[in-house]
């Protein structure tokens, strides 16, 4: 009998004395089959909203390099996409009064009141991504209450944070407009997104690389001919032809915004599908009826 006790306190602590083996993977067919298949993409409609115009702006202030003396047009844009379900704008514009006067804004009509031409209440917006904080893109997000917003998570921690301690930049960044965000993420209507080439919603893909702001962001619409969006990670046509960059967050930024631009492009699959940020020329490359231009 103390033979066979012993024999069992010896298996017994060899069994523990040794790592037990994990559980084998289920074979390749099985995992297959548990696997989610990919949620299906809408037919995604894209409008550009046109709610105000900037007479006279500097060319150099707009396409790094341009002669200082020559000054454009500029419209006030963003957009709007429809599919799924879902009515998303990018970008939502600025209402604030405080900048209407410093930039002389022309031909302003509000957000919320731009989104109706295009046949949409605000109430029925469901997200907005925002391209980065500065107040002519992140300014109308008090307009649209019911919506989620979606922004770069390195873009709202820096402008909800650092930013605005001692040696920060917060250069065109207004301070309501980022109550406003830190609000809506208490409220439980912010999603932050971790980084570069993310899927956000089906067919809905944010990319970044070009530092226009701290963290900027600009969005590819997929389809049979797919756009991107680059709001002002490329400003004007002119930034496309002449591959020079729009403003930068940091000069050591330039290459890197000019190497987006070629990506842009390829993400496209055509120059002609991608869309600047502040080009009035996109109103006259789509159908347009009053402020909206059809781009797909």
């Amino acid at each position: 009998m103390r033979i066979v006790l012993s024999l069992l306190a010896l298996v017994t602590n060899l069994l523990f004395a040794f790592p037990q083996q994990p559980p084998a993977p289920p074979p390749p067919q099985a995992a297959q089959q548990s696997a989610q298949p990919p949620a299906p993409v809408p037919a995604y409609t894209i409008e550009a909203i046109r709610y105000a115009n900037v007479r006279a702006f500097p060319l150099s202030s707009l396409v790094m390099g341009a002669a200082p003396e020559k000054r454009v047009d500029i419209a006030m844009v963003f957009w709007v996409i429809r599919g799924g379900g879902r009515n998303i704008l990018f970008d939502c514009g600025f209402h604030r009064p405080s900048w209407i006067a410093k930039f002389r804004v022309a031909d302003f009509l509000s957000p919320a009141e731009a989104v109706r031409e295009a046949g949409l209440e605000p109430s029925l917006i469901t997200d907005i991504i925002v391209s980065h904080a500065h107040w002519d893109h992140m300014g109308g997000l008090d307009l649209f209450p019911n919506a989620t917003i979606w922004i770069q998570k390195a873009e709202y921690e820096y402008y909800t944070g650092e930013a605005w301690q001692p040696g920060g930049r917060k250069g065109g960044i207004d301070a309501d407009d980022v109550t406003e965000l830190v609000a809506r993420n208490l409220r439980g209507q912010v999603r932050l997104i971790p980084g570069d080439d993310v899927e956000i919603l089906p067919g809905v893909r944010v990319f970044t690389g070009a530092r226009h702001t701290f963290a900027s962001q600009y969005v590819r619409v997929a389809g049979d001919a797919p756009f991107v969006l680059a709001s002002d990670n490329c400003y004007l046509y002119e930034n496309l032809l002449s591959r020079r960059a729009s403003a930068t967050f940091d000069p050591a930024d330039e290459k890197a915004n000019v190497a987006a631009l070629f990506r842009m492009v390829q993400l496209a699959g055509s120059p002609d599908r991608v869309i600047p940020g502040h080009d009035p020329d996109q109103f006259g490359r789509f159908p347009s009826h009053g402020r909206v231009a059809r781009l797909r």
